[in-house]
């Protein structure tokens, strides 16, 4: 691994760093100023004899020297008796000076070089040693640069690969890119790079290359130039690979940044190599080349920079391998007459020499200030002495609250951890026995019960179902909280999911006689692709939060493009009391006008990535009502997981507290925002945004697997009902829009009229023949004469094909039915919210077209089921009875034979071929052997009697004339993750059922396996 927990690594690194190098400066601090203090006692100075230090003052320095503690090492500034003994002591000065420059910059490049070594090995463990290779140009310029404080001294790392002539065409193809000679020209010592790498001229054809494949972001212009092509980089390279040891090029000019550097470079080996190994044999075991950068000039400047002192005296960096030639690699390189010392460097290739020379920066001080100064520096250097002390003590204290804070840390991250396990657990196997109650209400159902224990059996299943509600929040809360809760990809029908959706809340919407409706732009693909299930969790809990605090007016749920905002902005602006059912509304503007989307720089409202010119879809979606509204003071806590409105909703209203909450993080799942506005006694609107991805564009990737198959159940009504032409009369614009959008969705051409005035006007005087009349029941009831001239209007002329009239209503009483049969207009009711299966079905019964019987979304008639169960024997694999028995008599209900196993290892041996089982429900978590190991070899046993039918081994005759044994395999479980659901595909199973599940569902879970088998055999 190139790092591990790299954030961690890095931070510990850095406060390791901090404390040490606060320690060094502090330490040099001190030490650097009472060199000063010697470095004015100088030649010049102490021939003039002076009394300021006496015995007492020379006792004051020694007690001073014994107070620094161990490792200060104090100059004494006596009285000189000489100019020759001052002069001494400036030497000895100089050279302790440019020796601990020296050593620094020495133990420096050896980390450094230290760190490229390591790094040419971890190329060799991961590149040359995997395949395929786990190190790519990307990664290798990430981990570089996170691990570039490890190498202070490098500008840059880069591997060259080495490529015999035999492989260059096929290694060109498979980079992309032409290996690139160096230089064009003979190099020098000291060279200059003028021409960028990318102009350079194809390497000449030649035995062997060794172009630059990885480089570090800072070099990454070297990428494809061939380092064997320059005549210093090419004796570099090969005396690199033959002593197996790091070598040092000479100083020149970089590529592009013209600063003066060196090049260090380590061989890459194919594998271990022993100690004697001869050159021949390093030669032959060469993979490639690390070479690391080292622009000497600045970093040398950046080291000198670390020391207070840096001004204090001059320093040069010479390379010294021909001396009579040094090249200087850092300074000015002036001759000077003054006094000099010169410190040798060794930077690990023996075949290089350098040194660096040191002299003073200024002459020495005149005798007035010595005397001045000497008696402030002790002063300094006590006072920093103390701020020294003051600072370490300060160091030592903040490391303590440090590690007290980790370790608090810790332990909160492992309660939380502890928390929501304890949740996931419980919650878990809650669902379990939960599954049973239920499937035992369900059962009891179905025996024969007067009205008192009919009315008793469905509250207790209306407790459960809420009991289980109330379990599946509390588990997503844990999930969030420990960070596992996943998102499918799947593809689905928006505009189908919402009827769904709408279906959940229509009776009690039409108890409470309020508008409920959903609007889907036309912009909107039809098929996305993304987590429908956990999309249906926030509009559910969202409408649901807008049923529970709405008595009257309306609920809308509205869904655009973002890229349709600006049209949005300016509806909005003029719709505020021009709504849905004529109640005021807030100003929905403000429910997203804190969204970071919004906020960025450029054109309104274009998000990073459009939904036009990409496959990614930028969903946003607004749920208004005219409830209650939320407190001012309660709104900052709306998404505050267990927290209500106020003390008294929970009792009202009923709730965790938590829908909200969880809401809020499944959007950040989907990359969305969410954010609200609301008014008391005006009412709320949330808006939300996600990101899906566009279906239709990718069809072919989500048809694997049952659960994703998509709702198409409207395409026959739209041949049915295609060409006709409907009249809708509503006096509200926005709620003859909403009618006009789903009569367009079954394919019908819609006229809208305001008043029915305006509708008999639009029949007489239009060119269309109009098939039906949809008319609001606020306009047909507004005026009890105004039906009569639509009615007498339609018998005036007599046509043979009457346009149906149809009244649009939440609620109505039988009593405004009687009225409107005394106009002599036979009218026929479709009850709100509008869906559009429920629109067909009604359609179709009115218009005498297509299939009459069906008008809910995906629901088998019980007689179909019948049919499709009968005779199919089907074993259920669970260990606990409860379970058995519900799934067993869930089964039995549609005339299936069920025959059932306790253990893993009993279905097995029922499920060996040959066998008479078409289906089986097996449960994953059991003792001995789990589901996913059951399936798994089970599927084993399928495939080898395949494999010896196939082959002719055996007899398909014995094997009751089936050429391929494949029995489906559902999981049953508790536990509802998508990980486990992922879990159960790989190891085999064909689908997924959660408990606790009801007959019905186990029956359409199957059916499309029975479906299946049923085409294959016509």
């Amino acid at each position: 691994m190139f790092c591990t927990n790299p954030e961690s690594y890095a931070s510990q690194s850095l406060l390791r760093s901090h404390q040490s190098y606060l320690f060094h400066t502090y330490k040099n601090v001190v030490y650097l100023f009472l060199m000063t203090c010697c470095c004015i006692c100088n030649g010049e100075v102490m021939e003039q004899r002076t009394d300021f230090f006496s015995n007492k003052g020379e006792l004051m320095f020694k007690w001073w020297e014994k107070f620094s503690g161990r490792g200060w090492k104090i100059f004494h500034c006596y009285p000189c008796i000489s100019s020759k003994k001052a002069v001494e002591k400036r030497k000895e000065m100089l050279a302790n000076m440019c020796e601990e420059r020296a050593k620094m910059l020495q133990d420096q490049f050896n980390m450094s070089m230290n760190h490229v070594q390591a790094l040419a090995i971890l190329v060799s463990t991961f590149h040359h040693g995997k395949n395929p290779s786990a190190v790519d140009q990307v990664t290798f310029a990430r981990y570089t640069e996170r691990t570039a404080f490890e190498r202070p001294l490098t500008s840059g790392v880069a591997y060259a690969v080495k490529v015999l002539h035999s492989e260059r065409e096929q290694f060109e193809k498979q980079q992309g890119w032409t290996i690139k000679q160096m230089d064009s020209q003979e190099q020098s010592a000291v060279r200059k790079d003028d021409n960028a790498a990318e102009t350079y001229e194809p390497s000449p054809v030649q035995e062997e290359y060794a172009p630059v494949i990885f480089a570090q972001d800072t070099i990454s212009h070297v990428v494809s130039l061939d380092m064997l092509s320059g005549k210093e980089d090419r004796q570099n390279v090969l005396r690199a690979r033959a002593s197996g040891k790091g070598v040092l090029t000479a100083p020149f000019r970089l590529i592009k940044s013209k600063l003066l550097g060196v090049i260090l470079t380590f061989a890459v080996y194919k594998y271990d190599l022993p100690s004697n190994a001869t050159p021949k044999e390093r030669i032959q075991a060469t993979n490639g080349y690390l070479g690391g950068v080292f622009d000497i000039e600045s970093l040398v400047e950046k080291l000198l920079q670390q020391l207070a002192s840096k001004q204090t005296i001059i320093v040069d960096v010479y390379d010294t391998t021909n001396s009579s030639d040094p090249i200087s690699m850092y300074g000015s390189n002036v001759s000077h007459n003054g006094i000099d010392h010169i410190s040798p460097l060794n930077f690990g290739d023996p075949s290089r020499k350098h040194e660096m020379r040191c002299r003073f920066k200024q002459k020495p001080p005149w005798p007035w200030w010595e005397m001045l100064s000497s008696f402030g520096i002790v002063v300094i250097a006590l006072l920093i002495g103390y701020i020294f002390y003051v600072t370490m003590n300060r160091i030592a204290k903040v490391e303590d609250d440090y590690r007290e804070m980790m370790e608090l840390k810790k332990r909160a991250e492992a309660a939380d951890v502890a928390k929501s396990q304890f949740l996931a657990t419980v919650s878990h196997e809650i669902r379990t026995p939960m599954n049973g109650v239920l499937g035992m209400l369900q059962m009891l159902m179905d025996t024969d019960l007067d009205v008192t224990q009919q009315d008793y059996v469905r509250t207790a299943q209306a407790s459960g179902k809420a009991l289980v509600s109330l379990i599946n929040e509390v588990l997503d809360q844990a999930k969030i909280e420990s960070g596992k809760l996943e998102l499918e990809a799947v593809q689905f029908n928006l505009r189908a999911l919402l009827d769904d959706v709408l279906s959940l809340f229509s009776g009690k919407s039409q108890d409470r006689g309020i508008e409920l409706a959903v609007y889907i732009s036309d912009q909107v693909p039809e098929i996305l692709i993304g987590d429908p299930g956990r999309f249906r969790q926030i509009i559910t809990n969202l409408m649901g939060n807008s049923i529970k605090f709405t008595e009257k007016g309306h609920i809308f749920v509205t869904i655009h493009l973002i890229e349709e905002m600006n049209s949005l902005e300016f509806e909005t602006s003029v719709s505020l009391t021009d709504t849905l059912s004529g109640f005021p509304v807030t100003d929905k503007r403000s429910s997203w006008k804190n969204f970071k989307l919004f906020n960025q720089q450029g054109p309104l409202f274009q998000p990073p990535f459009s939904s036009a010119s990409s496959d990614l879809i930028n969903l946003i979606i607004s749920v208004e009502d005219t409830g209650s509204g939320i407190p001012q003071e309660a709104q900052s806590r709306v998404f505050t997981p267990f927290m209500q409105v106020g003390p008294s909703i929970s009792r009202i209203h009923g709730g965790t507290g938590i829908g909200l909450s969880i809401s809020k993080c499944l959007v950040g799942l989907m990359n969305g925002e969410i954010g609200f506005v609301s008014e008391p006694h005006i009412g709320s609107t949330f808006t939300f945004t996600v990101v899906f991805t566009n279906g239709v564009a990718a069809s072919h990737e989500s048809k694997k697997h049952h659960h994703q198959q998509i709702n198409v159940q409207y395409n026959s009504e739209l041949s049915e009902f295609r060409g006709m032409m409907a009249l809708v009369i509503d006096p509200r614009p926005v709620r003859a829009k909403v009618t006009k959008y789903h009569l367009q969705r079954l394919g019908i051409l819609v006229k809208v009229a305001s008043n029915i005035n305006e509708a008999v006007s639009s029949i007489t005087s239009g060119t269309h023949v109009i098939n039906m009349i949809l008319v609001e029941k606020e306009a047909w009831f507004k005026d009890s004469c105004l039906p009569s001239p639509l009615v007498e209007n339609l018998w005036k002329h007599g046509r043979l094909d009457m346009p149906k009239i149809f009244l649009l209503a939440n609620n109505i009483h039988s009593t405004k039915i009687n009225t409107v049969k005394s106009h002599g207009c036979i009218l026929m009711v479709i009850m709100k919210p509008l869906r559009a299966s429920m629109l067909a079905a009604s359609l179709q019964r009115a218009m005498g077209v297509g299939n009459k019987g069906n008008c809910c979304n995906d629901v088998l008639p019980l007689s179909s089921l019948y049919n499709l169960l009968h005779g199919k024997n089907i074993l259920v694999v669970d260990d606990n009875m409860v379970n058995l028995r519900v799934a067993a008599g869930a089964l039995k209900k549609y005339g299936a034979e069920v025959a059932h196993a306790e253990s893993g290892k009993q279905a097995i041996a029922m499920l060996k071929p040959p066998h008479d089982f078409d289906a089986c429900f097996m449960d994953i978590q059991m003792p001995e052997m789990d589901g996913f190991e059951a399936t798994r070899q089970i599927r084993d046993m399928e495939h080898e009697v395949n494999n010896c039918i196939q082959h002719g081994q055996i007899s398909f005759e014995d094997y009751k004339h089936v050429m391929s044994w494949h029995v489906p395999i559902l999981a049953i479980t508790a536990d509802v993750i998508q990980a486990t659901h992922e879990q159960c595909l790989r190891s085999g199973m064909d689908g997924y059922v959660s408990k606790p599940f009801e007959g019905e569902q186990l029956c359409r879970e199957v059916a499309p396996f029975f479906k299946s088998a049923a085409s294959k055999s016509q």
